[in-house]
Protein backbone atom coordinates (compact mmCIF):
# COMPACT_ATOMS: atom_id res chain seq x y z
CA UNK A 1 0.00 0.00 0.00
CA UNK A 2 1.32 3.43 -0.91
CA UNK A 3 1.79 6.10 1.76
CA UNK A 4 -1.12 8.52 1.67
CA UNK A 5 -0.12 12.17 1.57
CA UNK A 6 -0.58 13.91 4.91
CA UNK A 7 -3.64 16.20 5.19
CA UNK A 8 -3.39 19.69 6.67
CA UNK A 9 -2.66 19.71 10.42
CA UNK A 10 -4.09 22.51 12.56
CA UNK A 11 -4.00 23.47 16.23
CA UNK A 12 -6.86 24.44 18.58
CA UNK A 13 -6.78 28.10 19.58
CA UNK A 14 -6.79 27.27 23.32
CA UNK A 15 -3.49 25.44 22.97
CA UNK A 16 -1.70 28.71 22.11
CA UNK A 17 -0.62 31.47 24.53
CA UNK A 18 -3.80 33.18 25.74
CA UNK A 19 -2.70 36.81 25.94
CA UNK A 20 -1.64 37.22 22.32
CA UNK A 21 -3.38 38.87 19.39
CA UNK A 22 -4.36 37.03 16.24
CA UNK A 23 -1.26 37.99 14.32
CA UNK A 24 0.89 36.59 17.11
CA UNK A 25 -1.21 33.41 17.46
CA UNK A 26 -1.05 32.68 13.74
CA UNK A 27 2.66 33.47 13.57
CA UNK A 28 3.39 31.17 16.52
CA UNK A 29 1.28 28.38 15.04
CA UNK A 30 3.05 28.67 11.70
CA UNK A 31 6.46 28.70 13.38
CA UNK A 32 5.50 25.49 15.20
CA UNK A 33 4.67 23.87 11.87
CA UNK A 34 0.85 24.08 11.88
CA UNK A 35 -1.08 25.01 8.74
CA UNK A 36 -4.08 26.64 10.43
CA UNK A 37 -5.65 27.57 13.77
CA UNK A 38 -9.16 26.50 14.81
CA UNK A 39 -11.01 29.53 16.22
CA UNK A 40 -13.10 29.02 19.37
CA UNK A 41 -16.41 30.65 20.30
CA UNK A 42 -17.41 29.38 23.75
CA UNK A 43 -19.58 30.58 26.66
CA UNK A 44 -17.08 33.18 27.92
CA UNK A 45 -17.85 36.85 27.33
CA UNK A 46 -14.43 37.32 25.82
CA UNK A 47 -15.03 34.83 23.02
CA UNK A 48 -18.77 35.42 22.63
CA UNK A 49 -17.90 39.01 21.75
CA UNK A 50 -16.46 37.72 18.48
CA UNK A 51 -19.98 37.17 17.20
CA UNK A 52 -20.44 40.95 17.30
CA UNK A 53 -17.14 41.86 15.69
CA UNK A 54 -17.32 44.89 13.49
CA UNK A 55 -16.45 44.73 9.81
CA UNK A 56 -13.02 46.15 10.60
CA UNK A 57 -12.37 43.56 13.33
CA UNK A 58 -13.33 40.75 10.95
CA UNK A 59 -11.13 42.26 8.28
CA UNK A 60 -8.25 42.42 10.76
CA UNK A 61 -8.42 38.66 11.30
CA UNK A 62 -8.62 38.01 7.55
CA UNK A 63 -5.58 40.24 7.10
CA UNK A 64 -3.71 38.41 9.87
CA UNK A 65 -4.43 35.10 8.16
CA UNK A 66 -3.23 36.48 4.84
CA UNK A 67 -0.05 37.93 6.31
CA UNK A 68 0.92 34.83 8.29
CA UNK A 69 -0.23 32.23 5.78
CA UNK A 70 -1.31 30.03 8.07
CA UNK A 71 -20.57 29.25 17.26
CA UNK A 72 -33.52 29.32 22.98
CA UNK A 73 -33.64 32.42 20.99
CA UNK A 74 -30.26 33.59 22.14
CA UNK A 75 -28.74 30.32 20.93
CA UNK A 76 -30.40 30.66 17.53
CA UNK A 77 -29.28 34.27 17.27
CA UNK A 78 -25.74 33.19 18.09
CA UNK A 79 -25.88 30.56 15.38
CA UNK A 80 -27.01 33.11 12.79
CA UNK A 81 -24.19 35.39 13.87
CA UNK A 82 -21.69 32.53 13.72
CA UNK A 83 -22.74 31.76 10.13
CA UNK A 84 -22.43 35.42 9.18
CA UNK A 85 -19.00 35.52 10.80
CA UNK A 86 -17.96 32.39 8.91
CA UNK A 87 -19.04 33.92 5.61
CA UNK A 88 -17.16 37.15 6.30
CA UNK A 89 -13.99 35.30 7.36
CA UNK A 90 -14.12 32.77 4.54
CA UNK A 91 -14.58 29.90 7.03
CA UNK A 92 -16.05 26.84 5.32
CA UNK A 93 -17.06 24.71 8.32
CA UNK A 94 -18.74 25.51 11.64
CA UNK A 95 -18.28 22.81 14.27
CA UNK A 96 -21.28 22.40 16.58
CA UNK A 97 -21.06 20.62 19.93
CA UNK A 98 -23.16 17.45 19.91
CA UNK A 99 -25.15 17.90 23.11
CA UNK A 100 -28.51 19.41 24.01
CA UNK A 101 -27.52 20.85 27.40
CA UNK A 102 -24.19 20.75 29.20
CA UNK A 103 -24.53 22.16 32.71
CA UNK A 104 -28.03 20.82 33.42
CA UNK A 105 -29.69 17.39 33.08
CA UNK A 106 -31.18 16.67 29.67
CA UNK A 107 -34.68 15.39 29.00
CA UNK A 108 -37.12 14.73 26.17
CA UNK A 109 -37.75 18.45 25.73
CA UNK A 110 -34.09 19.46 25.56
CA UNK A 111 -33.39 16.72 23.05
CA UNK A 112 -36.35 17.78 20.91
CA UNK A 113 -35.22 21.40 21.06
CA UNK A 114 -31.70 20.36 20.08
CA UNK A 115 -32.91 18.55 16.97
CA UNK A 116 -35.14 21.44 15.94
CA UNK A 117 -32.39 23.98 16.58
CA UNK A 118 -29.90 22.02 14.51
CA UNK A 119 -32.48 21.62 11.74
CA UNK A 120 -32.97 25.39 11.54
CA UNK A 121 -29.24 26.04 11.73
CA UNK A 122 -28.54 23.61 8.89
CA UNK A 123 -31.03 25.52 6.74
CA UNK A 124 -29.27 28.81 7.45
CA UNK A 125 -25.86 27.27 6.85
CA UNK A 126 -26.97 25.76 3.54
CA UNK A 127 -28.27 29.12 2.37
CA UNK A 128 -24.89 30.67 3.18
CA UNK A 129 -22.90 27.81 1.62
CA UNK A 130 -21.30 26.91 4.96
CA UNK A 131 -20.96 23.34 6.29
CA UNK A 132 -22.45 22.64 9.72
CA UNK A 133 -20.50 19.80 11.34
CA UNK A 134 -21.48 18.08 14.61
CA UNK A 135 -18.62 17.05 16.89
CA UNK A 136 -18.64 13.66 18.59
CA UNK A 137 -18.61 14.70 22.21
CA UNK A 138 -17.75 13.86 25.83
CA UNK A 139 -21.53 13.64 26.31
CA UNK A 140 -23.74 10.59 25.72
CA UNK A 141 -26.23 12.34 23.40
CA UNK A 142 -23.93 12.08 20.37
CA UNK A 143 -20.95 9.99 21.44
CA UNK A 144 -20.55 7.99 18.23
CA UNK A 145 -20.70 8.52 14.48
CA UNK A 146 -23.58 6.06 14.47
CA UNK A 147 -25.62 8.44 16.65
CA UNK A 148 -24.79 11.31 14.31
CA UNK A 149 -25.96 9.25 11.35
CA UNK A 150 -29.25 8.61 13.16
CA UNK A 151 -29.64 12.38 13.50
CA UNK A 152 -28.66 12.90 9.87
CA UNK A 153 -31.55 10.65 8.84
CA UNK A 154 -33.84 13.25 10.40
CA UNK A 155 -31.95 16.27 9.06
CA UNK A 156 -31.14 15.42 5.48
CA UNK A 157 -28.82 17.94 3.90
CA UNK A 158 -25.48 17.90 2.08
CA UNK A 159 -24.52 20.83 4.33
CA UNK A 160 -24.80 18.70 7.49
CA UNK A 161 -21.75 16.63 8.40
CA UNK A 162 -19.81 15.09 11.27
CA UNK A 163 -16.62 16.20 13.04
CA UNK A 164 -15.25 13.13 14.88
CA UNK A 165 -13.06 13.56 17.92
CA UNK A 166 -10.81 10.50 18.00
CA UNK A 167 -10.35 10.83 21.75
CA UNK A 168 -14.06 11.03 22.52
CA UNK A 169 -14.86 8.15 20.19
CA UNK A 170 -12.23 6.01 21.91
CA UNK A 171 -13.19 6.94 25.47
CA UNK A 172 -16.77 5.77 24.91
CA UNK A 173 -15.53 2.35 23.79
CA UNK A 174 -16.59 2.62 20.16
CA UNK A 175 -15.24 0.32 17.46
CA UNK A 176 -13.12 3.02 15.84
CA UNK A 177 -12.54 1.30 12.51
CA UNK A 178 -16.26 0.59 12.12
CA UNK A 179 -17.23 4.12 13.15
CA UNK A 180 -14.84 5.86 10.78
CA UNK A 181 -15.78 3.54 7.94
CA UNK A 182 -19.50 4.18 8.47
CA UNK A 183 -19.02 7.93 8.51
CA UNK A 184 -16.21 8.55 6.04
CA UNK A 185 -18.44 10.19 3.43
CA UNK A 186 -19.74 12.69 6.01
CA UNK A 187 -16.49 13.60 7.81
CA UNK A 188 -15.32 17.20 7.28
CA UNK A 189 -12.52 17.36 9.88
CA UNK A 190 -11.12 15.36 12.80
CA UNK A 191 -10.03 16.36 16.29
CA UNK A 192 -6.93 14.66 17.68
CA UNK A 193 -6.50 14.29 21.45
CA UNK A 194 -5.89 11.50 23.93
CA UNK A 195 -8.46 10.47 26.55
CA UNK A 196 -9.04 7.94 29.32
CA UNK A 197 -11.87 5.47 28.86
CA UNK A 198 -15.28 5.58 30.50
CA UNK A 199 -15.87 2.55 32.74
CA UNK A 200 -18.53 1.39 35.16
CA UNK A 201 -16.76 3.20 37.99
CA UNK A 202 -15.02 6.05 36.15
CA UNK A 203 -16.60 8.79 34.07
CA UNK A 204 -13.62 9.05 31.74
CA UNK A 205 -11.17 11.89 31.21
CA UNK A 206 -11.81 13.84 28.04
CA UNK A 207 -9.18 16.58 28.16
CA UNK A 208 -5.67 17.30 29.39
CA UNK A 209 -4.49 13.71 28.90
CA UNK A 210 -0.90 13.79 27.53
CA UNK A 211 -0.53 12.13 24.14
CA UNK A 212 0.42 8.49 24.56
CA UNK A 213 -0.94 8.22 28.11
CA UNK A 214 -4.58 7.55 27.27
CA UNK A 215 -6.70 4.93 25.57
CA UNK A 216 -6.45 6.13 21.95
CA UNK A 217 -4.65 3.84 19.50
CA UNK A 218 -3.51 6.60 17.17
CA UNK A 219 -1.60 4.38 14.75
CA UNK A 220 -4.66 2.17 14.26
CA UNK A 221 -6.86 5.26 13.77
CA UNK A 222 -4.52 6.70 11.15
CA UNK A 223 -4.16 3.31 9.49
CA UNK A 224 -7.95 3.14 9.11
CA UNK A 225 -8.16 6.71 7.82
CA UNK A 226 -5.33 6.11 5.36
CA UNK A 227 -7.09 2.99 4.09
CA UNK A 228 -10.25 5.09 3.65
CA UNK A 229 -8.13 7.71 1.84
CA UNK A 230 -9.18 10.49 4.19
CA UNK A 231 -7.39 13.72 3.24
CA UNK A 232 -9.47 16.26 5.14
CA UNK A 233 -7.99 18.41 7.90
CA UNK A 234 -6.91 17.25 11.34
CA UNK A 235 -6.90 19.56 14.39
CA UNK A 236 -4.83 18.82 17.49
CA UNK A 237 -7.05 19.79 20.42
CA UNK A 238 -5.14 20.98 23.49
CA UNK A 239 -5.74 23.38 26.40
CA UNK A 240 -2.22 24.64 27.00
CA UNK A 241 -2.78 28.39 26.56
CA UNK A 242 -1.87 28.97 30.24
CA UNK A 243 1.00 26.47 30.34
CA UNK A 244 4.51 27.62 31.29
CA UNK A 245 5.65 27.03 27.70
CA UNK A 246 2.64 26.61 25.36
CA UNK A 247 4.75 26.68 22.21
CA UNK A 248 6.98 23.83 23.34
CA UNK A 249 3.82 21.84 24.11
CA UNK A 250 2.31 22.39 20.65
CA UNK A 251 5.60 21.67 18.89
CA UNK A 252 6.06 18.43 20.82
CA UNK A 253 2.45 17.43 20.12
CA UNK A 254 2.88 18.03 16.40
CA UNK A 255 6.00 15.89 16.22
CA UNK A 256 4.37 13.09 18.20
CA UNK A 257 1.26 13.11 16.01
CA UNK A 258 3.30 13.16 12.79
CA UNK A 259 5.14 10.04 13.96
CA UNK A 260 1.83 8.27 14.55
CA UNK A 261 0.51 9.42 11.17
CA UNK A 262 3.57 8.10 9.39
CA UNK A 263 3.26 4.76 11.18
CA UNK A 264 -0.37 4.67 10.09
CA UNK A 265 0.38 5.17 6.40
CA UNK A 266 0.44 8.93 5.83
CA UNK A 267 3.43 10.50 4.07
CA UNK A 268 5.03 13.44 5.87
CA UNK A 269 5.84 15.66 2.89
Amino acid sequence: MYALERPALGIYEKALPRDTDWHEKLTLAAAAGYEFVELSIDETDRRLARLDWSASERAALRDAVAVTGATRERALTMMKQAIELAVDLGVRTIQVAGYDVYYDPGNVTTRRNFVEGVRRAVGWAAKAGVMLSVEIMDHPLINSIGRFLDLAERIRSPWFSVYPDIGNLSAWGNDIERELTRGIERITAIHLKDTKAVTGTFGGQFRDVPFGEGCVDFVACFRTLAKLEYTGPFVIEMWTERADDPMRAVRDAREWILEQMAAGGYALW
